[in-house]
């Protein structure tokens, strides 16, 4: 039996201003995000939907998810494989398109990892990691826009 996994959070717009929704223009987009034992996060719409641009915004937040996992995934492939990973990080970019009737959709992400391993002779698994780390990203095979990755793998220079 395959194993089944539950995700519950709670998320409360704090964003009423004494009118609630009276006009689109007569509230905010802000609501916390939170689950128990974790740290409540402020979130917000995008500014271009007059959102708040200190808050995490969904779009943002889709994009994040994809590159964690897809970071995660790759770390444990790596040190399933023997790659001595020393360093990794990613520059992910999205692009949402918006449609006249107001809907919209996420048309790409581009995750840019840059990782660091320990060895030269690491480096061709290491590339190669991308594409296992894409196919077992449980949340980019559950969108239906691409997600491709760009990656740059470097070794690690001798310690300073």
């Amino acid at each position: 039996m395959a194993a089944e996994h539950s995700y519950a959070l709670d998320i409360a717009w704090t964003g009423d201003r004494g009118t609630g929704t009276s006009g689109y223009r007569d509230y905010d987009r802000e609501h916390t995000v939170t689950a128990p034992g974790k740290a409540p996060l402020r979130g917000s719409a995008d500014t271009a939907f007059r959102g708040d641009p200190d808050a995490w915004n969904p779009e943002e937040l889709l994009v994040a998810a994809l590159s964690q996992c897809h970071m995660l995934s790759y770390l444990a492939l790596a040190a399933r494989a023997g790659v001595v990973v020393t360093g990794y990080t990613d520059h992910p970019t999205g692009r949402m398109q918006e449609n006249p009737d107001g809907s919209g959709q996420f048309t790409e992400v581009v995750l840019a990892p840059r990782v660091t391993v320990a060895h030269p002779s690491m480096v061709a698994a290491a590339e190669q990691l991308h594409s296992d780390a894409h196919d077992a990203c449980f949340i980019a095979r559950s969108v239906n826009f691409p997600v491709e990755h760009r990656s740059d793998v470097v070794v690690a220079g001798p310690a300073s």
